[in-house]
C-alpha cells in the first residue's frame, strides 16, 4: 500500500524522473549541471529559481526539444532518450511554452484544433472541445474570436487549454503568469487549480513567482546555475532561508 512520505506525497514510483541531467548550449558552456528531481503520479511540483538558472532548458529537455549531453529523463519507468517530441506526447507529455507560443491570426477554436495533431479522430476532438469549455468557459464565449486579441490572462488559459487537448498525463507549465497583469495571476493559478481538483493531473509548474507557484504546488525544487540546490514540501521551501533572501526579498 502506498503510504505518505514527510513531504504529504504519497511514496509511489515516480512519473518523471531526471537523473544527473546536462545540457550544453553554443560552446559548451552547461546550462544544466547535473540536475537530478522527481515527480509522482497526481503531484503538483513547482521549480523555482532566478533567469538563467535553466528552468526552461530542463522543460525542453524533457519535451524533447533539446538533446542532453549526459544523464537520463525517464517517464513512467521508460527512458526518453532515443524519442522525439511528437511521441512523447502520444506518451501523455504536454508542454505550455514560456510567452504562450499562440497562433495569433487562428481562432481561439482553430489553436484549440491544433493541439490535437496527434490524433486527429473528429469524435476525439469534439469530446476534448466539450472537456475545455466546460474547464475554461470564456474560451467557449471566444471560441471565434483570433487569438491575438485575447487577453493575457485569456491567452494563457488558451495556451493551456491547447496542451490539454492532447490529453496529457503530464501537463509542464514554462511561466504561466509571465506577462500577465498581478490581478490575473491568481485567476490563471485558480484555474490550474480547479483542474488538478476535477482531474487529478500531474503538473510541474515552472515559475519567477515563487509565493504564487508554492501556494498552489504541494513541494518543489529550487534551481540555481543548473543545479538543483533545495527541494522540500511548499512549506519548508517558503521558511529557507535561502528562498526568503534570493526570491522573497525577506
Amino acid at each position: 500500500m502506498a503510504v505518505p512520505d514527510r513531504h504529504g506525497a504519497t511514496a509511489t514510483a515516480p512519473l518523471l524522473e531526471v537523473r544527473g541531467l546536462q545540457v550544453a548550449y553554443g560552446a559548451g558552456v552547461l546550462a544544466l549541471q547535473g540536475a537530478s528531481l522527481e515527480v509522482r503520479p497526481g503531484e503538483i511540483v513547482a521549480l523555482v529559481g532566478a533567469n538563467g538558472a535553466g528552468k526552461t532548458t530542463l522543460l525542453k529537455a524533457i519535451a524533447g526539444l533539446v538533446a542532453a549531453r549526459a544523464g537520463e529523463i525517464r517517464f513512467d519507468g521508460r527512458p526518453l532518450g532515443s524519442l522525439g517530441p511528437p511521441d512523447r506526447v502520444k506518451l501523455g507529455l504536454a508542454l505550455v511554452p514560456e510567452g504562450r507560443r499562440l497562433f495569433s491570426r487562428l481562432t481561439v477554436a482553430e489553436n484549440l484544433q491544433l493541439g490535437t495533431f496527434t490524433n486527429t479522430d473528429a469524435a476525439h476532438r469534439r469530446e476534448m472541445l466539450e472537456r475545455i469549455y466546460a474547464l475554461f468557459p470564456v474560451l467557449r464565449e471566444r471560441a471565434r474570436q483570433r487569438a491575438g486579441t485575447l487577453s493575457g490572462g485569456e491567452g494563457q488559459m488558451l495556451a493551456i487549454a491547447r496542451a490539454l487537448m492532447s490529453r496529457p498525463r503530464f501537463l509542464m507549465l514554462d511561466e504561466p503568469s509571465l506577462g500577465i497583469m498581478p490581478r490575473l495571476v491568481d485567476s490563471v493559478m485558480e484555474s490550474l487549480g480547479r483542474l488538478h481538483a476535477a482531474e487529478g493531473l500531474t503538473m510541474f509548474l515552472v515559475e519567477q513567482n515563487v509565493p504564487a507557484a508554492l501556494e498552489l504546488a504541494t513541494r518543489g525544487y529550487v534551481l540555481q546555475t543548473g543545479r538543483v540546490v533545495l527541494q522540500g514540501s511548499s512549506g519548508e521551501l517558503l521558511a529557507s532561508e535561502l528562498v526568503r533572501k534570493a526570491y522573497l526579498g525577506i
